[in-house]
């Protein structure tokens, strides 16, 4: 798995804005801003929402959640599958809210 940044997981939105991202918070969390182009897909229902990333295991896949960690243990479940590009944004929401998009807030 690749661990990029905030505004390294940005330019690559800026490249390429098809590109699937996936926010694995939950509801709630996203009262605090969310990734504009992201599909909501709780941690806890994965196993059972991966319809909605397609039948691509070589398409590039990017996750995120509040600092990191739970978008980190989604990536590897998803390697686990065969998902060959799978990217952990560190640093979560918190991170593109500071360095990317300050008008979301830090919690």
């Amino acid at each position: 798995m690749k661990q990029l940044s905030a505004r390294e997981v940005s330019d690559l939105l800026s490249e390429d804005p098809a590109l699937t991202v996936v926010d694995v918070r939950e509801l709630d969390e996203l009262a605090y801003g969310k990734i504009a182009s992201a599909l909501h897909i709780p941690m806890q229902t994965i196993p059972n929402a991966l319809h909605q990333l397609g039948a691509d295991t070589g398409q590039t896949v990017v996750l995120v959640c509040h600092a990191g960690m739970r978008s980190m243990h989604v990536a590897q479940y998803l390697e686990g599958l065969g998902y060959s590009d799978v990217i952990n944004l560190v640093g979560g929401m918190n991170s593109w809210a500071t360095d990317v998009d300050q008008s979301m807030s830090v919690y």
